[in-house]
């Protein structure tokens, strides 16, 4: 079965998927490492990065996901997590949810007793995730230049037992911007966890800490660990 990108998620829907046993994957890379972000900062997770996405933000930091990548059967995959030993994954990209085969990837880690993060950029459709897993959902503000392309029924999926969303702000006007959207579909109530996540190298850590302590909202700052300790720019990690 080809690994096929979503172009257009109004023309897709979940529901439509019939799981095969030889479903093929693009897969950029699996990798051992600690959670960087989210709630789950810290903790031991394994990582399986899925090949293309179908938005550009301008300060993208996994660009080197958009094209390329392995060809590799989801039974291929779910023997390199195994190799790891760790119960927390994450499946990422790019964009995973682009691609149809990743719905039967997070069913088939739920089977086998996984703790599962989806990190999803909110483009496309979160119908159909497994229910099982749990959604981290990325909107995008308006410095990213996608912020017109915000799937927004994801948000009134989102369940306060277990998924989080997440805003990446590069500017005052990014905060201004995430406060409206946190307000207008009550995320403080609707989400487990709301995280505002500067820009890396872009925006003042500490007037983005006194923007958020001042809010009086329900919401959490957070720096991304993983950078933090290996770099930038490095892969893998």
């Amino acid at each position: 079965m080809r690994a096929e990108l979503i172009a257009d998620q109004s023309r897709f829907h979940p529901s439509s998927l019939i799981p095969h046993p030889f479903a093929v994957l693009r897969v950029t890379e699996i990798f051992r490492s600690i959670q960087g972000e989210s709630t789950h900062a810290g903790r031991p997770c394994a990582f399986v990065r899925l090949t293309g996405c179908p938005m550009r933000c301008v300060w993208c930091d996994s660009e080197y996901t958009f094209t390329g990548g392995e060809r590799m059967e989801v039974d291929e995959v779910l023997a390199r997590v195994r190799a790891f030993g760790c119960r927390l994954v994450e499946v990422t990209g790019g964009e995973p949810l682009a691609q149809r085969e990743a719905f039967d990837l997070i069913a088939r880690l739920c089977d086998e007793g996984y703790e599962v993060l989806i990190e999803t950029g909110g483009y496309v459709s979160t119908e159909g995730v497994d229910e099982r897993a749990r959604v981290i959902l990325d909107v995008k503000c308006p410095a990213s230049g996608e912020s017109e392309r915000n799937h927004w029924q994801n948000l009134e999926r989102l369940r306060a037992d277990r998924d989080e969303v997440k805003f990446v702000v590069a500017d005052e006007n990014d905060w201004e911007y995430a406060r409206e959207i946190i307000r207008r579909y009550d995320l403080e109530q609707r989400a487990r966890a709301v995280l505002i996540s500067p820009v890396w190298d872009q925006v003042d850590l500490q007037e983005l800490a006194d923007w958020i302590a001042a809010s009086g909202m329900d919401v959490r700052m957070q720096l991304q660990m993983h950078k933090q300790i290996w770099g930038a720019e490095a892969r893998g990690v």
